[in-house]
């Protein structure tokens, strides 16, 4: 009997496959490294053949070690990045690497070397933009498409695929050129609520008329509830699973990580509608469901049915957060590196100096962390870091100030975004906390402290791989839709409520934090 779904997470360096049971158990995990290129500033590239050989080998050896059965496998599905897999007209990879190199076909999802196509994109004040905060960023999959065919119009010409890496995997499995609503929407311009998503007008105006052709593209999408079809003989040999396993729509990665963490209140829009979910690993996405069109600049969204149906999902984000812990780390750590036991020795340091020297602990010392642009609230994809206060100091406990604050900035952050969203009409109450910042207890503290919300970290190892198994255990019909499904399989959480008598500290921070943000901008006005 088909009682098991696997869940397959492509994330910016692995990817990740767990395997779980009807109730949301998660019975066995496996993680195979994905390979990078980065061959200039801004450009980042992944082979999407290494990606499916990872995924594969990630999901034989869950299996594996669950010891389940293939055929007892209802259904698989996948989450990623926002990347962009390019494909020639026979189905095999196209190179978007400047230099011509085979392997690398995928732009990934923080290159930003489509910053000028961004700016194009936003100059054109196009309706869709109303469903991107205004302003496109390079992040996107349009800018990049755009850099691809003004910069490398040999590769456009034999161009036959553009994917959303998540679609792609489903490809893979299944051969179907079919697209999840979720990636379209939310990555594509695309309009889910217009009988017609594509906009001809815009496409046009960005120099991309032929896209819909050229890509491969389907007028219509598949809604996360759906199933794309079942797994090929090659995608079933390669995978380690049967032929009748079905596979789901894919799911941007966050959007999976909000699904497993707010999963349980999908059958309750109500209780929904207060609930945040914040997917924080390298990058932070803060991701918040309403019945009604609420747009606000600098958020990503509204998208409508981009996950639960009838419903319109909208995005805040941060582009670097456990990328920018890391980077702190490298610049003044003395040559050390930010491995899993260089965080931890610095937490504990910082714990120490905090009990020490209570409040006052480095507060002098301020951080902007838009060291990769400013993608919420400020849609600032130009946007720098900037730290004030520093001394002439380059000690380990130097350090652990500097880590500290920078904690503090990410906090701060969250904070001015939730403050645009709440001007923008959502009522919100509770944070649920899921990714690598869950193993962070600085981070974790000032989510709470900071934002003055309740702060919830579920008890699932993986919430990201949870959703993605609440939507393939749809598509496995273990459940007729999501609200069950969530239902069903959601897992429960650790509650923090915040420190009332840090109120005030932290209001004054975040009041520096906006005026350093305005004397930042006073600074990039002088000519």
């Amino acid at each position: 009997m088909r009682e098991y779904v696997v869940a397959v997470d492509i994330g910016t360096g692995s990817a990740r496959a767990g395997l779980f049971d009807r109730k949301g158990n998660l019975l066995a995990r496996a993680d195979r490294p994905i390979a990078m290129n980065q061959p200039a500033e801004n450009h980042a590239e992944h082979d999407s053949e290494d990606i499916w050989a990872a995924a594969c080998a990630a999901v034989r050896s869950a299996r594996e070690e669950a010891g389940i059965d293939a055929e007892s496998v209802a259904a698989i599905g996948f989450d990623a990045t926002c990347s962009l897999v390019v494909r020639d007209r026979q189905g095999a990879p196209l190179s978007v690497n400047r230099a011509g190199e085979a392997r690398w076909d995928t732009i990934v999802w923080l290159d930003h070397r489509a910053l000028d196509e961004a700016d194009l994109c936003t100059a054109t004040r196009h309706p869709v933009l109303d469903h991107s905060g205004g302003v496109l960023s390079p992040e996107m999959e349009m800018p990049k498409l755009m850099w691809l065919k003004r910069n490398l119009p040999q590769q456009w010409e034999k161009a036959g695929y553009f994917f959303d890496l998540a679609d792609y995997m489903s490809w893979r499995a299944t051969g179907s050129i079919a697209r999840s609503r979720c990636t379209l929407t939310a990555k594509w311009n695309y309009l889910a609520h217009q009988d017609r998503g594509w906009q001809q007008d815009y496409l046009e105006r960005i120099g991309l008329a032929d896209l819909i052709e050229r890509g491969g593209l389907p007028e219509e999408t598949l809604p996360v509830e759906g199933a794309v079809g079942k797994l090929t003989t090659s995608a079933a040999a390669a995978l380690g699973l049967g032929t009748e396993c079905r596979v789901a729509p894919g799911l941007i990665d966050a959007y999976a990580g909000a699904l497993g963490v707010l999963g349980a209140f999908a059958g309750d829009p109500a209780k929904l509608e207060r609930q945040l979910a914040l997917i924080a690993g390298t990058s932070s996405c803060i991701v918040a469901f309403s019945k009604e069109m609420k747009p606000g600049f600098g958020m990503w969204g509204p998208y409508f049915e981009a996950v639960l149906p009838g419903l319109w999902l909208i995005e805040g984000g941060q582009s670097a957060t456990g990328a920018l812990l890391d980077h702190i780390v490298r610049l003044h750590g003395g040559g050390r590196q930010p491995s899993a036991d260089t965080h931890k020795s610095i937490i504990e340091r910082v714990q120490q100096l905090r009990a020490l020297h209570g409040s006052d602990f480095a507060d002098r010392l301020h951080v902007l962390p838009d060291f990769h642009g400013n993608r919420s609230p400020l849609a600032d994809p130009h946007a720098l870091g900037v730290i004030s206060g520093l001394a002439l100091d380059s000690s380990f406990d130097a350090l652990c100030r500097l880590y500290w604050r920078t904690c503090v900035a990410i906090a701060l952050g969250v904070r001015h975004i939730l403050e645009m969203m709440k001007e923008a009409g959502y009522d919100l109450d509770t944070l649920h906390v899921t990714g690598g910042h869950v193993r962070n207890p600085l981070l974790m503290e000032l989510y709470c402290d900071v934002s003055g919300c309740r702060v919830v970290a579920p008890q699932t190892p993986d919430a990201v791989l949870l959703g993605t198994a609440m939507a393939a255990a749809v598509a496995g019909e273990l459940y007729p839709d999501m609200a069950a499904a969530g239902g069903a399989m959601a897992s429960t959480g650790k509650e923090r409520f915040p420190d009332p008598t840090l109120r005030s500290f932290y209001d004054r921070d975040y009041r520096r934090f906006l005026a350093l943000q305005r004397h930042r901008a006073e600074l990039e006005a002088m000519r």
